[in-house]
């Protein structure tokens, strides 16, 4: 959940050198430093659910030729790097 709120400077500094230390997001040592001070415990890991959706070619377009318009287009990028343009 998103909220905002007003963190004094000191505290706010105090975070930031946390999260750097443990290179951890800054959300992560605010939420942990909350869950200590409440004497919480930490809630499990929720499940990330990813909907999907059926797609299907129209007519006409032949699969194979992505792969070829890739490569083209894969050929061109390493040509331009190289100063050779086709």
């Amino acid at each position: 959940m998103r909220t905002t709120l007003t963190i004094d400077d000191d505290l706010m500094a105090r975070l930031k050198e946390e999260a750097h230390r443990r290179k951890v997001p800054f959300r992560d040592v605010v939420n942990a430093a909350l869950r200590r001070a409440l004497g919480g415990t930490r809630p499990a890991k929720r499940s990330v659910t990813i909907k999907t959706y059926a797609s299907r070619l129209r007519p006409g377009f032949d699969p194979q030729g992505f792969n070829k318009l890739a490569d083209e287009l894969e050929d061109e990028a390493v040509a331009s790097k190289l100063g050779r343009r086709r």
